[in-house]
This record gives C-alpha cells, sequence and structure tokens, in this order.
C-alpha cells in the first residue's frame, strides 16, 4: 500500500528576522475562491483613485535664462546633463538633479535654433540665427564636481560662418558628421570648415532635421513647403518626400524601431509614420488643440511626449490616439521644446517664459528608495488596472484629467466642429450616386501624396 505524505522544507517557513512576516502559502483554486473577481475589482478601484490621490508630476523649475528656451539637448554619456538655449544667444549646462547651472557656453549673438551632442558625449553642436555653428568641448570634471557653487564659462573651439540663418542641427549616431537645417541642408564633418556636402529643398527652408538611430547614413527633414523629406547622405538627392497640408514643426525617429518616425505637425496632431510605406500615416495622435512644437520619444520606443502651442505637455503611447497625460501649470507659457531623460524617468520641457520644468513621466511614481514589498505591491496594482481597465467606473477614474479653461473650451468647440463635418459629409454621400463621393480615412486625409 502506498501512502502520500506532505512534506514541506523548514527552510521555507522560517522568517530570516523576527520583523519579517509569516510566510504563507496560498491556494489558487477557483472553487476555493469564489467572490476572487469582486475583491480584485475592488482592489483595482481602489488602486485607480490612489493613482489619482498620489500624482504630483511636477518636480520642479530651473531658472536662469533671460529669454525664451527654444531647444534643449541630452548628453547620451551622463545621466543628470542636460543642454539648453535660449532666443537671447544664452547656452547653459544644467544638473538635473540639484536643478542648477553647471557652466555656460556665451558667444551666440542671436537666438540659438539648435543644439546636439556627439556619440562620445564630449563635442556639443550649436547653431542660431546669427548664422554661425559653434562647437564647444563639454567639460566632464563639471558633471562629477559636487561643487556647484560657481558658474564656469566655456570658450568655443571652433566657430563655422554659414550664409544664411539656421534652424536646426543634429548629430548623427554613429560617426562624425553633423547636419544643420536652414535655407539648405548641409552635411558637415567636425575637422573642416566647410559643408562636405549639401542638399537644397526649393525655394522654402528646412525647419527640421535628425538622423536615424539605426541607419547613420538617413536623416529626415521638414521643411516650410509642408514637405516631409528622407534622405541618404550616400545619394545627391531626397530619396522619399511625403506631401502634407500643414507644416511639420519637428520630427523624431523611434530609438526601437528605426524604421517608424512621428512628426509634430501644425494641425496640433502627430503622425506616425513607417519609412519604408508614406502614402497613409500608421496613426495620428490627437488631443493638442493648437500647433505640436517638439516631440522626443522615450529610451524605450514605448512612448513620445509632445509640447504644443497651447501651453501644455501631453505624453502619448507610441500607438495610441490619444495621450495618456498632460501636464500644465498656471504661469507656463507656449512650449517649445521637450525631451526625455536618458533613464525615462522625467520629462523636462522649455517654454517661453524662461524656465525649463522637471515633470515625471508617470504622475503617481514614488520616487526614492523602494523596498521589493512595496515594488510588489505596485506591481500587483498595476496588473489588476490593466486586468479591470475596461469597466466603466475604472475607466473614467484613470482617463480624468483637470483641464485649463482655454484647452477645454478649444475641445468643445473642435468637437462640435467635426461633429457637424461628419454629418454634412454622411448627408451628401446619402444624396449621391452610389460611388461618387469617396470617405478618406483619418490617417490619409492630412497628406497630400508621397513623392519618390
Amino acid at each position: 500500500m502506498r501512502i502520500k505524505t506532505i512534506s514541506r522544507s523548514v527552510d521555507e517557513f522560517t522568517r530570516e528576522r523576527s520583523q519579517d512576516l509569516q510566510r504563507v502559502f496560498h491556494n489558487f483554486d477557483p472553487s476555493l475562491r469564489p467572490m476572487e473577481k469582486a475583491v480584485e475589482y475592488q482592489r483595482a478601484l481602489t488602486a485607480a483613485k490612489l493613482e489619482k490621490i498620489f500624482a504630483r508630476p511636477f518636480v520642479g523649475a530651473m531658472d536662469g535664462h533671460r529669454d525664451g528656451i527654444s531647444c534643449m539637448a541630452k548628453n547620451p554619456n551622463y545621466l543628470k546633463g542636460i543642454f539648453s538655449a535660449s532666443m537671447d544667444g544664452d547656452i547653459r549646462l544644467w544638473d538635473i538633479a540639484t536643478r542648477r547651472t553647471v557652466c555656460q557656453f556665451p558667444g551666440h549673438r542671436g537666438a540659438v535654433r539648435g543644439l546636439t551632442v556627439s556619440t562620445d558625449g564630449n563635442v556639443l553642436v550649436s547653431c542660431g540665427t546669427d548664422c554661425n555653428v559653434r562647437l564647444w568641448s563639454v567639460p566632464r570634471p563639471s558633471l562629477e564636481d559636487s561643487d556647484l557653487s560657481s558658474e564656469k564659462s566655456i570658450e568655443p573651439s571652433a566657430v563655422y560662418t554659414c550664409k544664411n540663418a539656421l534652424l536646426a542641427v543634429d548629430h548623427q549616431f554613429e560617426g562624425d558628421l553633423f547636419a544643420t537645417a536652414g535655407a539648405q541642408l548641409d552635411i558637415w564633418n567636425h575637422n573642416r570648415s566647410q559643408p562636405v556636402q549639401s542638399f537644397t529643398s526649393g525655394s522654402h527652408s528646412v525647419i527640421s532635421v535628425r538622423f536615424n538611430p539605426g541607419e547613420p547614413d538617413i536623416l529626415a527633414t521638414s521643411s516650410g513647403d509642408n514637405h516631409i523629406s528622407i534622405y541618404d547622405i550616400r545619394m545627391s538627392s531626397a530619396a522619399r518626400k511625403i506631401l502634407m497640408r500643414t507644416k511639420t514643426n519637428s520630427i523624431a525617429w523611434n530609438p526601437m524601431e528605426p524604421m517608424n518616425f512621428t512628426a509634430a505637425n501644425e494641425d496640433g496632431n502627430c503622425y506616425s509614420f513607417d519609412g519604408r510605406k508614406n502614402e497613409e500615416a500608421k496613426c495620428v495622435h490627437k488631443d493638442h488643440v493648437s500647433a505640436v512644437m517638439d516631440i522626443d520619444f522615450s529610451p524605450t520606443g514605448r512612448e513620445f511626449v509632445t509640447g504644443s502651442y497651447d501651453r501644455s505637455v501631453r505624453i502619448f503611447p507610441y500607438n495610441g490616439g490619444h495621450s495618456r497625460e498632460i501636464y500644465h501649470t498656471k504661469r507656463m507659457q507656449r512650449v517649445f521644446c521637450v525631451k526625455y531623460s536618458s533613464d525615462a524617468t522625467y520629462v523636462i520641457s522649455g517654454s517661453d517664459d524662461t524656465n525649463l520644468r522637471l515633470w515625471k513621466a508617470k504622475a503617481s511614481e514614488q520616487l526614492g528608495v523602494i523596498l521589493p514589498r512595496e515594488q510588489k505591491k505596485h506591481e500587483y496594482n498595476e496588473a489588476v488596472k490593466n486586468r479591470y481597465k475596461h469597466l466603466p467606473e475604472i475607466k473614467r477614474i484613470v482617463r480624468h484629467r483637470h483641464l485649463p479653461k482655454p484647452i477645454y473650451k478649444a475641445k468643445a468647440e473642435s468637437r462640435a466642429m467635426n461633429d457637424a463635418k461628419r454629418r454634412k459629409d454622411e448627408r451628401r454621400k446619402a444624396h449621391s450616386a452610389p460611388g461618387t463621393v469617396v470617405t478618406e480615412s483619418h490617417r490619409t486625409r492630412r497628406i497630400i501624396k508621397e513623392v519618390e
């Protein structure tokens, strides 16, 4: 006769310290837990409410500039360093941990419109409306030095002069080349005072430029004639062009999917494209009520942050049509530049009121050291919220955001106009011959044509 015995290790039930909780093993048999769904729903509801209670996204402001912030750049080698430039030509290196200026880079006599840092983090490139490109050596000891009582001034290591004002700059992810945007697109080398290659885009200026993180020789630009162009610097002309109905202010490549990019448009929407198939957008991201001025992807590639002329900052999922978060303050004016921190924990915004603002990427995230039990509790709350997020009460709590009055009124007006246009199109289609009225999808509505 065989007898089954229950054997358990004493080590699994022995507490390491007297303050530890007694370990208990649960039996998850559904027949023994008839109220499991009800209990978990209540826990999800409580977790959604607690997330709203502890939502404190604003960390602090970095004050020091005397004019509006025009552009920013982050150093790929230093987590707590951020560069910013203003419309009066002032360039500063900030320490995010202390929110103080480490050093300044004086020299520009006009608005600085572009900042970028080389891949090794040693060279800062700036350009502006004074037709100058300046190269600066980034001071390494300043970022590691704990004594920030005195601000240092750095002299440029090289100055290159152009014929026209420059509006943007970006550095190659792997290599010594960088590109400047202005009356034409110029490709520069660190060791040469003249462009090694130039591309003309017609009679309109190039507004923004961004190198591809996966292919060093490919870059995307947007111009004042509503074109989005993809260039290969090994060729003599643009490889592809997309003609939009409105102007594109900024472009960002997805760092985890380098074939995809998202364009921040003047009509208040962001459009995600597949660089290999540009006749329609992969996704249209709607929520801003005014022009989107800047865009930046999270290092994870799952989210991106946008800054808009409507004085708000929004965070979008890379494949979602609506934002999951909106940040705003009473004193924040038009947002011209936004950046994700290198660890995807913070968002930095630069606005027209001369301030840089530091936000948490997750509004209710707990800062500081988190114990293992606390981390498991946060993960469990997130899991039950995702499991029951489709239910009405939890969905209402998670989606609710307080909006500034101008944005709230503008959204209501835009919604009324869109509904009226939709009803008009439906009536025109119903009273026309079949096939004569074609309804355009929202993904192709703002695209006029693709030029190869």
